[in-house]
């Protein structure tokens, strides 16, 4: 009986153990999850299969255009009607005498003929365009750069989400850091809530001193708590960023920790500018504009084509028929050539802006990996001064400690050491979260 309870006992632990196992994910794992089920991610992924649906669509243009069409009809009364007047018909009498002049006549009476009452027609056309301007090709063009710009788009849409990952990522790193470190000081404070306690039974400090340590281990489970708080609220918003459920045990398994430095990450700017997505999108909207240009300029050209046509017709009670043709065509816009002068003159000064906006933009670029770059040296400079923060707050800790247990400071100036401390702890992890933040950032704009 007792192997049939400890068989029942290893069911049910293996049951109840998945449910309670923590979720332990990495950052690379994170990032994976949000690019596969972010919104924004498989909209952009959507686009990109439209813009290519566009690009099929405008390569049928080189083949020939087929139309197809049919009429039935049945009528009330005939379509078409031919009236013949009566009279005398003269009639050849069969002698030769009489060939020169009539002799008989034969009454013929008026008659109405009616057709089309009914009938069946059907056509079928086929017309290859020859020459069109070369509006096909630069349509094609077009809508192949149009991809282009929607995996590009992509690609910037992914680094975003990326970037986001990563900022929501090392927050909740760093809170759970500061829990470590407002835990810590907890049970520090508790600590000397008891020697305090002690001391004051035993008449050596004043009940101002007692309550002077609860006030702050007071302050400190209320900030615990708003921390907590924040903790929940940072795993709610990170869950549903990524597309997972929320999973208040959701472990993160990196640590903030600072192994290198930036010059290992520097770049020239302009060297990095053609990395850039970005820098390629200004790239092919100067190239688009020229496109649009030749486009235009292609309305205004002659346009030729040939074409096969088929007819079918059956009228009335008569025969089927069938027709076949073959045709060429040729269209000339002369009226249009006036006014295509002036659009013409306008898409040429589109061009120019394009090309400004593509100068002034690719500036802003390399300002823009400029400060990145700034942000990433002052961010490493603000972890290095909080290391040494933490360093002297950590020594006047000690200070305060040997002082106090020697009677040469009281409980106020105790407090406010271990305060500071705390505090400098929290300002090293921000600034570790920080550069951390500012290294994605500068790889980014680098276009790495």
């Amino acid at each position: 009986m007792s192997r049939v309870y400890f068989y029942i006992a290893m069911i049910i632990s293996l049951i109840i153990n998945p449910l309670f196992a923590q979720q332990v994910m990495t950052l690379d794992e994170c990032k994976q999850l949000a690019l596969q089920n972010n919104s924004k991610s498989k909209n952009s992924r959507l686009e990109i299969e439209a813009a290519r649906q566009v690009r099929k669509s405008a390569l049928t243009n080189y083949f020939p255009s087929i139309s197809a069409g049919g009429l039935m009809w049945s009528a009330q009364k005939d379509l078409m009607e031919i009236q013949t007047q009566g009279g005398d018909l003269p009639v050849y009498d069969g002698n030769p005498a009489n060939l020169g002049s009539t002799t008989q006549y034969a009454y013929f009476p008026s008659s109405t003929m009616g057709m089309m009452r009914k009938g069946t027609i059907g056509f079928i056309n086929a017309v290859q365009p020859v020459f069109t301007g070369g509006r096909i090709i630069y349509g094609n063009k077009l809508a192949s750069i149009g991809e282009r710009v929607s995996e590009l788009k992509d690609k910037l849409s992914k680094d975003e989400i990326l970037l986001k990952t990563e900022e929501q990522y090392w927050q909740i790193v760093s809170l759970n850091e500061k829990s470590k470190t407002i835990d810590k000081y907890e049970e520090l404070l508790v600590s000397l809530l008891s020697i305090v306690e002690d001391s004051y039974k035993s008449g050596l400090v004043m009940k101002n001193d007692v309550l002077k340590v609860k006030l702050k281990l007071s302050e400190v489970l209320l900030n615990k708590s708003k921390l907590d708080n924040g903790k929940k609220l940072a795993k709610m918003a990170f869950c549903q960023y990524i597309g997972v459920p929320y999973d208040s045990a959701l472990t993160l398994k990196d640590t903030l920790a600072i192994k290198d430095i930036p010059q290992n990450y520097y770049v020239e700017s302009k060297e990095a500018l053609k990395n850039r997505s970005e820098y390629s999108l200004l790239e092919i909207s100067v190239e688009a504009e020229n496109l649009q240009t030749k486009m235009k300029r292609g309305e205004y050209l002659p346009q030729a084509g040939v074409g096969l046509s088929g007819l079918y017709m059956k009228l009335d009670e008569g025969k089927e028929r069938t027709v076949g043709m073959l045709f060429g065509t040729v269209s000339v816009p002369i009226s249009g050539w006036w006014g295509g002068s002036h659009e013409l003159q306008e898409r040429n000064i589109k061009e120019e802006i394009t090309e400004n906006d593509f100068k002034n933009n690719s500036e802003l670029l390399i300002l823009q990996m400029e400060k990145a770059w700034q942000d990433f040296t002052n961010a490493y400079r603000q972890y290095l001064l909080s290391e040494e923060s933490k360093l002297q707050a950590e020594e006047n800790v000690k200070v305060n400690e040997d002082g106090y247990k020697n009677g040469l400071i009281n409980v106020s100036d105790l407090l406010e050491a271990r305060a500071l401390f705390q505090n400098t702890e929290d300002q090293l992890i921000d600034s570790k979260a920080n550069y951390i933040v500012k290294k994605t950032t500068y790889l980014q704009v680098t276009g790495r």
